[in-house]
Parts: C-alpha cells; structure tokens; sequence
C-alpha cells in the first residue's frame, strides 16, 4: 500500500470510527488494528487521533460548506429552497457518517471547524437572502440574522432527525421543510 492509500485508509476508519463511538469513545490503537497497521504508522500520519479527527472534521466541513454555498447561487425560488433541502438531506444521507461526526462532538480546543461555525456561516449567507426578501415585505432587514438563523436552524434539526428516523422519503421531507418555511415566510406583513 502507498503512503497515500495508507492515509487514505486510516482517514476512512478513523470517519467510521468517530462516527460510531465520538472522538472520545475511539482510541489509536482500535484506528491501527483494524487497519492492520501499528500504532507509530498513524502517529507517523497524523501525529496522533487529534490530527486524524482534526483531518476528517475538515474534509465534513470542506464538504458541506461546498455543497451549501453551491445551493445559494442564482435567482431565489421556491423549487429552489426545495432542491437545496433534498440535496441538503442527500448530503446527510450519503454521508451519514461525516454528518454524525460534525454534530456529535467537536475536537478538543477547537474554536473552528465545528457544526455550530458551520451552521453560523451558512446562516450569514443567508441572511442576505432574507435581507432583500424582508425588505419586500415591509419588515426590517435588520432581523436577516435571527431569521437566517431560525431557517437555518429548521434545516439543520430537521437533517438530524432524519438521521435517525430514514422516514419518510427525503424529497417528501424537503417539501414539507420547505412548505412551512415558504408559506410561513409569505404570511409576513409589515407589523411586528
């Protein structure tokens, strides 16, 4: 095995591996057994399980962050909102392992990179969206953060649940996610 298929194996069973258990509940010398390897050959990579984590926390942050400002692109519609929910909900489900890692626990001392900056950033892309779509409707653009957050927020506990509960489809998820946002959003008037 190369040096690169080597740390590309360790990064695969160390995913499954804080998938399961966390960051706590994995050891280096379960990531090194079950890749037939010693202890010293995932130091040798990574510098210890920190590393690891710190290196599969990335590749899930890089991966949805990618997938995320992709989705915010172009003219804002309702099928739109709807295609981002279902491919949101597709990230979950093809990456259930990543996913699980981002929201389950964050490595130690770490200020970046975690579930909640994610999900902050995504928020602050959004809250240009509310901005304009707040301003249409009388309100003050100035709530496009708590409003970001809140739709932001719905998504994101929404995806965990479907984690767990697979039911139902993911595109009858996203229309109904989106449904209420939609219809919640257009019954705003200028008041409050």
């Amino acid at each position: 095995m190369t040096g690169q298929e080597r740390r590309q194996q360790l990064l695969d069973i160390g995913r499954r591996l804080f998938a399961e258990r966390g960051f706590e509940g994995t050891s280096i010398e379960e990531i090194a057994a079950q890749a037939g390897v010693s202890k010293p050959v995932v130091y040798e990579h990574f510098g210890g399980k920190e590393g690891l984590y710190a290196v599969v926390v990335d590749r899930e942050v890089e991966r949805l962050t990618t997938i995320t400002m992709t989705l915010l692109d172009g003219k804002q519609s309702r099928p739109k909102f709807e295609a981002a929910a279902v491919t949101l909900l597709r990230y979950i489900e093809d990456n259930a392992d990543g996913f699980r890692i981002l929201v389950r626990d964050s490595s130690p001392g770490a200020t970046t990179g975690t579930y909640g900056t994610l999900l902050s950033d995504i928020a602050g892309q959004v809250e240009y969206i509310m901005a304009d779509f707040l301003k249409s409707r009388g309100r003050d653009p100035k709530l496009a953060p708590m409003y970001s957050q809140m739709l932001v927020g719905m998504v994101a506990f929404t995806g965990q649940w479907w984690l767990d509960a697979r039911k139902p489809k993911v595109e009858q998820v996203a229309t109904n996610l989106i449904d209420l946002a939609w219809n919640g959003l257009s019954q705003l008037d200028a008041q409050a």
